[in-house]
């Protein structure tokens, strides 16, 4: 009976369900089995006769994927997850606040959480936050269901008012003028605004 070895493996860069997908369709052509699989955090399974950790370590490169080894670094993994889970994958609570919503999941302080993020990333985790909160409404603008009112109450902005300053200052547009873009010019709008705001 062949033995099988596995390994754990910590990943930066994986945000989406498809980079999930893309992961296990890559290792599973070359025999490897993911036997826990969530953003981020995967196990493998696999013949060491057949395939090295190495060559499964270099795959996983290839997709654009970096292995995670430093406690802080894996924070902030976590931390990223947790508010595109936050913002884009549940029914984003105004009543709750970020810094408490983060806390109750990590059990440590808002300003420990905010202190490891920006070491490593360079942004701020506030400012972090409201990049994904602005993902989400260009994304909520595309579906086309929701008014801007419903859009801002359900983002968890007190008026349109508040959260077209926030998505202008972001994107350089207003969100009723993003509204009536063109598909193809909404796609990368306000990119270097972006940047400027990093």
């Amino acid at each position: 009976m062949t033995h099988k070895s596995h390994h754990r493996f910590l990943l930066r860069n994986m945000l989406s369900e498809c980079c999930l997908k893309l992961i296990r369709l890559v290792l599973e052509q070359q025999g490897v089995a993911l036997t826990k699989a969530k953003l981020g955090d995967i196990t493998v399974s696999y013949d060491e006769e057949q395939i090295s950790l190495e060559k499964i370590r270099g795959l996983i490169v290839e997709l654009g994927f970096e292995e995670i080894n430093d406690r802080d670094a894996i924070l902030v993994e976590e931390i990223k997850r947790v508010v595109v889970e936050l913002v884009h994958h549940t029914t984003y609570n105004a009543m709750v606040r970020n810094s408490d919503f983060l806390v109750s999941r990590f059990d440590k302080s808002y300003q420990h959480l905010s202190t490891v993020f920006s070491k490593h990333e360079h942004i701020t985790l506030e400012k972090y936050i409201i990049l994904q909160r602005i993902e989400k409404v260009k994304e909520l603008i595309q579906l086309d269901e929701l008014s801007l009112s419903e859009i801002a109450f359900s983002m968890g902005y007190s008026s349109v008012q508040y959260l077209s300053t926030q998505f202008r200052s972001i994107t350089g547009y207003t969100v009723t003028e993003y509204k009536a873009l063109p598909d193809k010019q909404r796609f990368g709008a306000g990119l270097s605004n972006i940047q400027n705001y990093l």
